[in-house]
């Protein structure tokens, strides 16, 4: 009886947190007296919304997943970025930008098909091209480091598909 109470008092705070609105932070300028509102804080022509979507301190990497996304996804067999790719990478080269002082290490992952070998040799080539894109963009290389897990560290189980889809990527993690 008294856990249930416990749960439901839980339960009933979990659900007034969620309904608890932030406005987000907002820029205004004037021109001739007229004052126009810009919306979200913005940097580099990226958009940074600093109101309710951050769910971390400011650097970190909850952080960079609610602004910019940690992951970038690449097609079978191949360490090319694509279009989505690298607009996820521009939006991270503005947050780094934006940090100056945080490092991060770049994941390159690949799905289960293939030997151990080749997939570590394309998570490296697909860490890389996810580095090579981040410097192109005005992101000291010091800054970034890789790694290759190979077809190791599995995003999703599953041998089909839309599993392996998801497990050949890069991923980008604050040191």
């Amino acid at each position: 009886m008294i856990t249930r109470r416990i749960l439901a008092v839980f339960a009933l705070t979990l659900m007034i947190a969620a309904c608890k609105s932030n406005p987000s932070t907002t820029e205004s300028s004037t021109t001739d007296g007229m004052t126009t509102d810009r919306g979200p804080l913005a940097r580099n022509d990226v958009t940074f919304d600093n109101g309710a979507g951050t769910s971390g301190a400011p650097g970190s990497q909850e952080d960079l997943n609610a602004q910019a996304g940690d992951r970038v996804f690449f097609g079978y067999d191949s360490s090319e970025l694509t279009g989505e790719g690298r607009a996820v990478l521009e939006k991270q080269a503005a947050w780094l930008n934006q940090y100056a002082n945080v490092a991060v290490t770049i994941e390159g992952h690949a799905d289960e098909r293939g030997t151990r070998e080749y997939n570590l040799a394309l998570g490296e080539r697909r860490a890389q091209a996810v580095k090579n894109y981040l410097v192109s963009l005005g992101v000291p290389a010091g800054r970034l480091n890789t790694i290759s897990y190979g077809k190791e560290r599995p995003a999703v189980m599953g041998s089909d598909e839309e599993s392996y889809a998801k497990n050949r990527r890069g991923v980008t993690t604050v040191q």
